[in-house]
């Protein structure tokens, strides 16, 4: 007896765990939502919350009176720049033979900057008013002619056009356009960097516009070309090292000082910016330099960073070059590239300015400028050498390339390393390591593409591939029948 006797004991007590707390439940349910329901009476009935209703107003009342202020100063900094004014605008006179144009379509879709090409020639000889039917018959055949076909294989046409004739670049680096002094890749090295989406371009460049009086004045160009190009020390003045005193004597340039727009002053408070140095200027043209710790390799260390000591200038442009353009004013050339502190000098035109450094346009322009920039380099490069390429082609690539809002490589860092097929990934690169890494994960391929198709050795799903028509052998019907 004594053995049942905890076995039921234990059974009373888990029925009585078990049952308790349902019963504790219900009534807990109901008792949690009635003191809810008097909280927020209570706290309705309250004096607190008119007392915070006080303080808002008096904060609503002070707050708006501080951030105006602040809004103020700021906008009193910042001076925007206007956009262009807009020439798009169509005349009034062109409006009744678009009208025409409309009626023969009748539906039938054109490129519209087609349409605008055919209403401004039909203007200027208006005799070929009366034709514009057969005009527009012939212009819709063309165009028929020249669209792709469906299931037409484009990104194997479009990477064949631009990979054909990249062979027959040369590999050197050119002078850019009449200026000897900065150096461009151009050739098969910039179409590689292109389409690689290389962070930074191996020869950073810009050509920055400038706004109103600024391309007119030579004066204020080269002040915005000073305030441009990088200053170190060393290009402003010589040093000398006395190991005796221990001190080194920076001896001011005054020509070139005057060029740079700078002060004796200014160049004392650079060197004052560094730690653990004493430096007074002396003569007008000379400034000396004592150390808290004098010692040899202190001296050195010192005289090595004052060398590399940047006193004015954006970082990365290491150059500046000011050409008169014609129609156009003073344009400013520079070696290297910092998209952004660049725009932000009064005085340059954000709307015309423009670098080679693809990864910077879509930081600060968006990622349709940098699709835009693209097409325009790509093209640039294969048009400087003579090639012809269809626009379509290299406009397919930048699509590709920025489809998703970033600027992809075209590799297998990129577009090709992120498709969904593990034969058309396998067969482009490092085979070996796509099929193990499938096979970790358990990888499917439906067989889609044009590369998993021609391994496995069926036919591609593209152009007569792609139509599942069967022609039925069936006995040809007699006439009478």
């Amino acid at each position: 007896m004594s053995k049942k006797t905890p076995a039921k004991k234990l059974k009373k007590a888990v029925k009585k765990l078990v049952h308790k707390p349902v019963k504790k439940i219900s009534p807990a349910k109901k008792s949690v939502k009635k003191p809810v329901k008097l909280k927020v009476e209570k706290k309705k009935t309250t004096p607190v919350k008119p007392v915070e209703k006080k303080k808002t107003k008096k904060e609503e009342k002070q707050v708006p009176e501080k951030t105006t202020k602040k809004v103020v100063e700021e906008v009193r900094e910042i001076k925007m720049v206007p956009p262009p004014p807009k020439t798009d605008l169509e005349p009034a006179e062109y409006k009744p033979v678009r009208h025409e144009i409309e009626k023969i379509l009748k539906g039938q879709f054109l490129p519209p900057v087609v349409i605008e090409k055919i209403i401004k020639k039909t203007y200027q000889n208006k005799p070929l008013l009366a034709k514009l039917p057969l005009i527009i018959e012939k212009t819709l055949k063309e165009y028929h002619k020249n669209a792709i076909d469906p299931a037409e294989a484009c990104g194997m046409v479009g990477a064949q056009s631009i990979g054909e004739p990249g062979t027959q670049m040369t590999m050197r680096t050119f002078h850019y356009a009449g200026v000897a002094e900065i150096n461009v890749t151009l050739g098969l090295p910039r179409l590689i960097e292109i389409v690689d989406a290389r962070s930074s371009p191996s020869t950073p460049m810009m050509n920055i516009y400038l706004r109103d009086e600024y391309r007119v004045n030579p004066d204020l160009a080269k002040e915005i070309a000073n305030q441009i190009e990088i200053t170190r020390l060393l290009d402003v003045a010589d040093s000398e090292m006395d190991l005796t005193n221990m001190t080194i004597s920076l001896k001011l340039n005054k020509k070139t000082l005057e060029k740079k727009g700078l002060t004796p002053d200014d160049i004392l408070g650079s060197v004052q910016s560094l730690k653990k140095i004493d430096a007074k200027l002396e003569k007008h043209d000379t400034i000396k330099i004592s150390l808290d710790d004098p010692g040899y390799k202190n001296l050195q260390n010192v005289s090595e960073t004052l060398k590399s000591l940047k006193i004015k200038g954006i970082d990365g442009i290491k150059r500046v070059i000011i050409r008169k353009e014609p129609n156009e004013g003073y344009v400013i050339y520079s070696e290297g590239s910092n998209f952004k502190k660049v725009l932000e000098i009064e005085g340059v035109d954000p709307y015309r300015t423009t670098t080679n450094d693809i990864h910077a346009v879509a930081r600060e322009l968006g990622i349709e400028a940098a699709r835009n920039m693209i097409i325009k380099e790509a093209h640039g490069t294969l048009s400087e050498q003579g090639l012809n390429v269809d626009m379509r082609h290299i406009m397919l690539v930048a699509d590709v390339m920025t489809a998703d809002g970033t600027v992809r490589a075209i590799g297998r860092h990129g577009v090709s390393g992120e498709k969904r097929s593990v034969l058309s990934r396998a067969a482009f690169e490092i085979t070996v390591n796509h099929l193990l890494q499938a096979a970790q994960r358990g990888e499917t391929d439906s067989l889609n593409g044009v590369a998993e198709n021609i391994i496995v050795g069926q036919p591609v799903s593209l152009g007569t591939g792609a139509i599942e028509l069967v022609m039925g052998h069936g006995k040809p019907k007699k006439k009478g029948a």
